[in-house]
């Protein structure tokens, strides 16, 4: 997908969160499993960073992980989505942040569905925006909906 827009973070966009995604967002925080807004959302469209509004995860990448928060199996650009080694908690793990915004996204774990690549990019809702399908368009993420006419997807 090509980018036509600039994202960014920008204090406006910081002061606009709400104590959840400010927490989650920009302290790195985690929000609590099976009691956020799209775990169970089943609805077409894609994810953008709260924080910058980069297009981050497509619902047709999305599954039920079981885990309480939105798991998909990849991002729609890769670019968007930092790696980071992650060594707090007594554990190492993967963190995924926003490039554009560097916001924390969640963590990357390698105990996703084997015929999808096996990655499971575990995420907060509190560091997404949904711009359903039926808004794309409106939203300026119209080149998106390819990502939902394609053959080569499920849903």
């Amino acid at each position: 997908m090509s980018q036509h827009t600039q994202y960014h973070k920008s204090p406006e966009a910081v002061s606009r969160l709400n104590p959840e995604q400010y927490r989650v967002t920009q302290q790195d925080g985690t929000e609590r499993p099976f009691a956020n807004a799209y775990w169970d959302n089943h609805e077409p469209g894609i994810y953008v960073d709260v924080v910058s509004g980069e297009p981050l995860f497509a619902s047709v990448d999305k599954y039920d992980s079981r885990s309480g928060w939105p798991s998909f199996t990849k991002p729609i650009a890769t670019a968007n989505v930092v790696e980071r080694e992650d060594s707090s908690h007594g554990m190492i793990r993967v963190e995924a942040r926003s490039l554009h915004g560097d916001s924390h996204l969640g963590h990357i774990f390698n105990d996703g569905p084997r015929d999808k690549g096996g990655l499971r990019y575990c995420i907060n809702s509190a560091s997404l925006r949904f711009i359903h399908l039926d808004d794309l368009e409106n939203a300026g993420y119209g080149e998106y909906r390819t990502l939902f006419t394609s053959d080569t997807n499920d849903k």
